[in-house]
């Protein structure tokens, strides 16, 4: 990453608050980048490493975009939102994976994502979309299915090798493990994500405006009714796309301004990083004060007794 001279603003906390009093804190870092790669703006450490968890999620679907897979099986914008989400598992979700894989004449049992307790299919995982696009590539190219989640195996070395074309740094340099759906996620630096997300707001890519598109025209399938991605997606009206990340994560892009904002919460605190997400939101002008408090009302204030404040700037 390119870095500016500016020093870096202190983390960030989030404080829980009881009738006014604290009762839990949690810190938490942020930071901007432009789509070259530019620290443009940070709270914390803008170095720190994280695992990106389902951040990834529409780099990943890079694989479907970039190779005909998507023209291949006449697969659509619908199927491509799915691909890039971490759905609830709602029926309208589950056929949509279901879509896909029958458009590739592939089976339900093909994937290799767990069964969610008290479910009783695969396709009821969160993950299970960006499983679907993946068997499809492999499809596609007539690459084995009952190992594809395997580090080595041709889908994942196409999936580091797009993301690290874009980050403009070599594959083997990544550090990688299994997320809990079993595929690869990556070790990175937060203005690594943000940097991501930046290129992928920026429109400069068709593989990446695709991916765009799809997921802020059916920013129903990203997450959900009520979730937080979903949500502010909708508000913003194709202004904005947004990600979570499991264990505190949360990114976020500024759509044809090539910006783009990560933020990690070191204990993981979900609704810690979508209290900051609003907070910087608002501090950035990317949302306005109107669609600012209905997320507040949502995401910020826990019935009559508690709420969350957010204590720093960035700089």
């Amino acid at each position: 990453m390119t870095r500016g001279k500016r020093g870096c603003a202190p983390h960030l906390e989030v404080r829980l608050l009881r009738e006014g009093i604290v009762e839990s804190t949690h810190r938490v870092e942020a930071v901007v980048c432009d789509n070259r790669g530019r620290v443009l703006l940070g709270a914390g450490n803008s170095e720190t490493v994280a695992f990106a968890r389902s951040a990834l999620k529409p780099f990943q679907a890079l694989a479907v975009t970039s190779t005909g897979t998507l023209e291949k099986y006449n697969l659509t914008d619908k199927d491509l939102a799915i691909i890039c989400s971490s759905h609830q598992g709602k029926i309208e979700q589950t056929r949509q994976v279901f879509n896909i894989l029958w458009r590739c004449d592939l089976h339900p049992s093909s994937l290799q994502c767990p069964i969610p307790p008290d479910k009783t299919s695969p396709l009821e995982h969160n993950c299970s979309g960006k499983h679907a696009g993946m068997l499809a590539v492999c499809q596609h190219f007539n690459w084995s299915i009952n190992d594809y989640l395997e580090r080595h195996h041709q889908v994942q070395k196409l999936i580091l090798t797009k993301m690290a074309e874009i980050l403009k740094m070599p594959a083997e340099e990544f550090i990688v493990a299994h997320d809990d759906c079993g595929a690869p996620t990556y070790l990175m630096q937060l203005d690594q994500m943000a940097s991501l997300y930046a290129r992928l707001a920026s429109g400069d890519r068709l593989d990446l405006e695709r991916i765009i598109r799809a997921m802020t025209h059916y920013p129903e399938l990203i997450s959900g009714p009520g979730m937080f991605d979903t949500q502010l997606m909708e508000l913003t009206e194709g202004q904005i796309v947004a990600k979570s990340g499991s264990e505190g994560v949360e990114c976020i892009g500024r759509i044809g301004e090539g910006m783009g904002l990560a933020i990690k919460v070191t204990d993981g605190a979900r609704r810690a990083k979508y209290a900051v997400a609003i907070h910087l939101l608002k501090q950035l002008g990317w949302i306005t004060p109107t669609i600012a408090e209905t997320l507040t009302e949502k995401f910020m204030n826990s019935g009559p007794y508690k709420r969350l404040e957010v204590i720093g700037e960035l700089c």
